[in-house]
């Protein structure tokens, strides 16, 4: 009995079927992108000594090794962290040039004298661990969004966030240039001052 030749394959389109297929997943799969702390780094100035900060408008934020948190060297809770950093932001202690005429603070002469004076020092070991980094971290940023929330409201009626976000949102069809010009003046209300000093060892 003669044998059979075995049918032949035709594999002749497999690389344009794999070429589509290639195409087909590049244009469908979405790219995960990194998330992360957004920090807009300095610009690059030709000052020699850096200004002098008196010590009352320096907010000190201290991590150490065993996620505990400390505050000006007084132990501190993260849920109270935003609060007080706020009332630290907030007080307008300032007179005369240094004044603060939309602070709502306690005007304790012993703490900040105007927002823009105010500098928030967090510093942290090299043992802290991401996650309280990471949460410290937020709470001090959200104590400016909500201060820039306030005055968003008292001034413009809208909240901060929400003016950020329509800014940021290429489909929004409001007044980009107003919107932009409103965002600076409540950050030069509140600027974020936030110094993070290099990770320490402490014994």
């Amino acid at each position: 009995m003669a044998k059979r030749s075995a049918p032949e394959v035709n594999a002749g389109s497999m690389a344009d079927i794999a070429f589509l297929l290639l195409i087909f997943f590049l244009v469908t799969t979405t790219i995960e992108t990194d998330s992360g702390i957004s920090r807009r780094l300095p610009p690059i100035d030709d000052i020699i000594d850096p200004p002098e900060i008196r010590k009352k408008n320096i907010f000190i934020v201290l991590v150490n090794k065993d996620d505990q948190l400390l505050v000006n060297d007084e132990p501190a809770e993260l849920k109270d962290l935003r609060v007080r950093a706020m009332e630290f932001l907030d007080n307008g202690g300032g007179v005369g040039e240094e004044a603060c005429n939309y602070c709502q603070g306690a005007n304790d002469p012993t703490s900040s004298d105007n927002p823009d004076k105010a500098v928030i020092s967090l510093q942290n070991d090299r043992l802290t661990s991401y996650k309280m980094y990471i949460a410290v971290q937020n709470e001090l940023v959200a104590a400016y969004n909500d201060l820039r929330d306030r005055e968003a409201q008292r001034l413009y009626g809208l909240d901060y966030r929400t003016m950020e976000k329509n800014f940021a949102d290429p489909t929004w069809r409001g007044d980009k240039d107003k919107l932009k010009e409103q965002l600076d003046v409540l950050k030069a209300m509140y600027p974020q001052k936030l110094s993070e000093a290099e990770p320490k060892t402490r014994e």
